[in-house]
């Protein structure tokens, strides 16, 4: 075999793989939104939910996008681990009408087709309207390209003359047990080690095909393909948060579960799936000649797709019953992480090496922000503990002043990881939108910057209202009066008002919020602002306190109302309006 035909098998294996890769994100940018809504709320059941995962995954011909889509509504609590789970095997089901197009690929000459289809495909991308139809013509020109290149250097190579191959692959005895468990180990390794079950289908497809390898160790290889990519996304996910790894379990359960139950009925189950394509498993090349005993294999690429399709179904109909005890097995064996996780910084949502499509990242970041946003009402929630804290110390109890202190080391603390988020977050977006992406996309993130580097803004209101009330506290100063004290509790209650507002918006659709109701409280936190500064500029002259009371009095009224700014911002990032001027 000269070096030539190896470089053009591998090269045209990174074709199919590039192609399918490209089609897969061009489907998702065109449909991508509309497919979360979907997801979303076609899961009212366990079969709803199987037949959404199943049009999903055929639709933009990525399970691994599925996926994702279905653990960040696990993460949102918008879909339960049961209908993630049930999502989860239809996307099995869908990702085998990939097998069926590699299938029409390496069983006739397509390669004719692809070059009007790139020819097509360039002149859409440079009209800005059918881009991403020109995207997906090109993954797919890629796709079939690569197929085709590999069906004629499989040609080339005569595997089925190959006298080492065939010797290689008879050294194994077909009707053996350890036969199959050898071959469904090697696919599961070659597919880890590729990273792509699209690759080893080629692959196998090619040696059966040919000719060189028989039919069950080939349906072995592609048993192990189906465990080996599931092993792949457990090993990204275990620096994902708990819902994320069990969902990943929950898939490789369903993937070993059924090559289980396929080894027992292996030889049975096949030669039936051969029936139903018209494969003759006893024919034998010196009996019939090379010529039909090559057009018997011919049908052999057919034979793997309908074993792909037909063993996920089976699977599925199988499991789709016993989803409770599927639950609450991977729930037993992953326990969430005992942490406080209000006192310790960590991201929920986006998680390192588990994201793979750009379009689908920015949902993630979505639901990490949400989640800043409601840190940081926590946040404010504690500043005004505080507040009351201050006002009740009158003797300087030891116990009470421990508390107070305790509870400014939490907002500190608060402080450093609302910085920490806006940098991970921020860093996070910037990688993501080094990608390919959408104009819709693009947008959101730069929405979503401007709405992280608000919410941090709003960290630092909390942080400095704190440090005020902690330096009046610690110089041992007379206490606020009865009447300050209301007003700022007063001021307070509007401004926490304002923040659940805008954790509303943030939780939930833009299109069913009302924006008004963020913009009538934050002129009343002005106005508020205003008669509550002319009152102190007569409190101070008729003695009712000292000027420097007043002056941290009226700081805390401020930065209040200079939260509130940060609030209407977020909200105006949020909602896509431009800022006001301040």
């Amino acid at each position: 075999m000269s070096i030539w035909i190896i470089f053009k098998l591998l090269g045209s294996l990174a074709l199919l793989m590039f192609g399918m890769k490209s089609m897969s994100e061009a489907l998702q940018k065109m449909a991508g939104p509309q497919l979360r809504h979907v997801l979303g709320a076609m899961t009212t059941n366990r079969f709803t939910g199987m037949l959404t995962g199943t049009l999903v995954t055929a639709s933009v011909q990525s399970s691994t996008a599925t996926t994702v889509m279905t653990v960040s509504f696990v993460n949102a609590g918008l879909l339960t681990l049961a209908q993630a789970i049930s999502v989860i095997m239809g996307a099995n089901i869908g990702t085998t009408l990939t097998a069926w197009i590699m299938s029409a690929g390496m069983s006739f000459d397509i390669t004719a087709a692809v070059y009007p289809a790139f020819f097509m495909g360039i002149i859409l991308i440079y009209q800005k309207k059918y881009r991403y139809i020109g995207d997906f013509l090109f993954g797919l020109s890629f796709l079939l390209l690569g197929l085709g290149t590999l069906r004629m250097t499989g040609a080339e190579m005569n595997l089925g003359e190959n006298q080492a191959l065939l010797n290689f692959f008879s050294s194994f005895d077909p009707t053996s047990f350890v036969t199959t468990i050898v071959f469904l180990l090697l696919g599961g390794i070659l597919t880890f080690c590729v990273q792509s079950s699209a690759a080893v289908m080629a692959i196998t497809m090619i040696l059966c095909s040919s000719g060189a390898l028989p039919i069950y160790q080939g349906i072995a290889l592609v048993m192990g393909e189906n465990i080996g990519t599931t092993v792949t996304s457990n090993l990204a996910a275990l620096s994902a948060n708990t819902q994320a790894r069990r969902a990943a379990l929950a898939h490789m359960f369903f993937n070993v579960f059924g090559v289980i139950w396929i080894l027992f009925i292996f030889r049975p189950f096949i030669d039936m799936v051969c029936g139903w394509v018209g494969y003759d498993t006893d024919m034998v090349k010196e009996e019939v000649g090379a010529q039909a005993f090559l057009a018997n294999s011919a049908k052999l690429s057919f034979v793997l797709a309908a074993f792909h399709t037909t063993f996920n179904v089976a699977n599925t109909a199988i499991l789709i019953w016993f989803i409770p005890q599927i639950e609450k097995f991977v729930c037993w064996v992953i326990k969430p992480k005992r942490v406080d996780e209000e006192e310790d910084f960590r991201l929920h949502f986006i998680t390192a090496g588990f994201m793979k499509t750009p379009e689908l990242s920015v949902l993630e970041a979505q639901k990490e922000i949400a989640s800043f946003s409601e840190r940081m009402q926590r946040m404010f929630g504690m500043v005004k503990d505080l507040l009351n804290l201050s006002s009740s110390i009158k003797n300087k109890d030891k116990n009470t002043e421990g508390d107070f202190n305790k509870l400014f080391s939490r907002i500190e603390k608060y402080e450093s990881i609302s910085d920490n988020m806006e940098l991970e977050i921020a860093r996070y977006l910037e990688n993501v939108s080094d990608a390919h992406l959408s104009d819709d996309t693009k947008g959101k993130i730069r929405a979503m910057l401007r709405e992280v580097s608000e919410l941090e803004s709003i960290g630092d209101s909390c942080y400095n209202m704190a440090r005020t009330i902690n330096r009046k506290f610690a110089a041992k100063q007379d206490h606020f009066i009865e009447k300050q004290y209301d007003h700022l509790y007063q001021m307070m209650s509007l401004t926490d008002q304002a923040l659940t507002q805008m954790n509303q918006l943030m939780g939930g659709r833009k299109e069913a919020y009302n924006v008004n109701r963020t913009f009538n409280i934050e002129n009343e936190i002005n106005n508020y602002r205003n008669q509550l500064k002319a009152q102190n500029i007569i409190d101070v002259n008729n003695h009712e306190y000292t000027y420097a009371e007043g002056t941290i009095y009226i700081d805390l009224v401020n930065e209040c109302e200079k939260l509130g700014d940060y609030v209407v911002n977020v909200v105006e990032a949020r909602m896509g309006t431009r800022q006001r001027e301040a």
